[in-house]
């Protein structure tokens, strides 16, 4: 493509090609980032016209607009793709749409090549295969299901009239929902992470929707094209019976099992110090070790190092950190060690002073953060797991929402849209100058997150509250508590005990 610009930059922001459009006027339309290719019609086999616009939607991603239109039949379409990188997790968005609320139903959406749509109602599910990237709202999605399931329904009534019957029927079903007139839930799913659903509560959190990042699979990473190999047979943990099986003095087992099934054996057994023995072994305490991984951002293959620490006041936590030599990517998260806590807590901190900007903080993936000064809320799991400190962390959290919340941001956003974000940011600069105090507060499931104190002992921290809690039967089901299987592990300890 043309280079747009006087610096060779290809992608330019949405904002900049419009204004640059508008200067031009008609004559120079060919000035404009926009390219035309001859491409076929799929309907009438004639020749039409598909637009490509190489853009930047604002504090969102560079994408890569593609409009068809063919003169001939009048037949449309158009779709979006990402000329960006992946996001290093994948995001799962779920909207809740009452019966009755057509606004609802309005909200933009973005669905990326990879993402999978469904609505449990109906036990209906479009594939990343059945439609392509888009930009539309949640009643255009459904709409366009519907559309391109009744595509083949003259010719199916032909072949097979019972199919096209029910197909009838589904589809009423789905303009149902469409239209508002039924109550449904909307998930969007996507492994590459570069799918959105509109909240126009934000920076405050919506009741109606949720938004869940996680890890990708292997299988999901191959789909993606990221550099994801099989698991050997090889590498999984070894039974303790074929620990020191190795008579004839070579080394059988893969690297580390050996430690490994040491440690299990110690851990199942609850012996601290036999734990401390077969973990250390190998390593010395605090011991930067390196694994294989993969780049979130470009798939190659880079190192993830991680070691275990002790950090006063707290628990034992393990540090990891992953850098990329071919694209520069680098991530660091802080994993909790040790066991799960039988309660949850809830930190609450007074930030009055300077000092308090300073704090140490450490946020662990399932925490979710406040600031009821700011009305701002994030859901577990949305920075992952930071070591930061206060204004490090609400600093951390608004780039993060407008990274998730690009399109409120944009050239097209309503007055009202964009005046709620100025008085957001307005807010935010007074509480990081301290012209008022503020409240911060980290309710962590897992009793995984902390706050430094500002005295030698917690007691005597009056600005700083800690709270434990009895997590309930969803928080744990969300945490994967309920169906934690430790009768194996119980079996061990009780035949040592005895």
């Amino acid at each position: 493509m043309a280079s747009s610009g006087d610096e060779g930059r290809v992608v330019v922001d949405l904002r900049s090609a419009a204004e640059s459009a508008a200067r031009a006027g008609d004559d120079a339309a060919h000035a404009t980032p926009i390219h035309e290719i001859e491409s076929l019609c799929m309907r009438c086999g004639k020749n039409g016209t598909t637009r490509v616009l190489l853009t930047l939607i604002p504090n969102f991603r560079e994408v890569v607009l593609m409009s068809f239109e063919c003169r001939h039949c009048g037949e449309r379409n158009n779709e979006i793709q990402f000329a960006g990188q992946l996001q290093p997790k994948g995001c799962c968005y779920r909207l809740k749409v009452p019966s009755g609320q057509s606004e609802i139903l309005n909200r933009q959406v973005v669905k990326s090549d990879s993402a999978t749509i469904k609505i449990p109602e109906l036990d209906f599910e479009i594939p990343p295969e059945a439609q392509r990237g888009t930009c539309s709202t949640v009643e255009g999605i459904i709409m366009r299901a519907v559309d391109e399931l009744q595509a083949l329904q003259d010719e199916r009534k032909k072949v097979d009239p019972q199919t096209a019957e029910g197909i009838d029927q589904f589809c009423l079903k789905l303009r149902s929902l469409g239209s508002g007139e039924a109550a449904f839930t909307f998930i969007l799913d996507d492994p590459a992470g570069n799918s959105y659903i509109e909240n126009p509560n934000a920076p405050s959190s919506d009741p109606l929707l949720s938004v869940r990042f996680y890890e990708r699979t292997r299988e999901q990473q191959a789909a993606l094209g990221f550099l994801a190999e099989p698991e050997q047979p090889g590498e999984g943990v070894l039974p303790a019976s074929a620990v020191g099986s190795n008579s004839g003095g070579l080394q059988s087992e893969p690297h580390g099992s050996v430690g490994a099934a040491a440690g299990r054996r110690a851990i199942a057994q609850g012996n601290p110090d036999e734990i401390a023995a077969a973990l250390c072994r190998y390593s010395a305490p605090e011991e930067v070790d390196v694994l294989p991984s993969t780049c979130g951002a470009c798939g190659k293959e880079c190192d993830t190092r991680f070691f275990a620490t002790k950090i006063p006041y707290f628990r034992e936590v393990i540090v990891m950190a992953t850098t990329c030599d071919l694209c520069g990517y680098r991530n660091s998260e802080l994993k909790a060690g040790g066991e799960i806590p039988a309660k949850g807590k809830k930190i609450t901190l007074r930030v009055q002073n300077a000092k308090d900007l300073t704090r140490d903080v450490i946020k662990s993936d399932s925490a979710a953060v406040k600031v009821p000064e700011l009305e701002l809320e994030l859901a577990s799991g949305t920075l992952g797991g930071i070591v930061t400190t206060v204004e490090g962390l609400i600093v951390k959290m608004c780039e993060a929402l407008e990274r998730i919340h690009g399109f409120q941001f944009g050239d097209s956003t309503l007055e009202w849209e964009k005046k709620k974000w100025d008085d957001f940011k307005d807010r935010l600069s007074k509480l990081l100058s301290l012209q008022e105090p503020w409240t911060l507060i980290l309710d962590d499931g897992l009793a995984a997150s902390f706050v430094a104190p500002a005295t030698d002992s917690l007691e005597d921290d009056d600005q700083l509250t800690i709270e434990e809690y009895q997590r309930s039967w969803e928080q744990n089901e969300e945490l994967g508590l309920n169906d934690m299987d430790t009768s194996s592990a119980d079996a061990a300890y009780n035949t040592s005990s005895t």
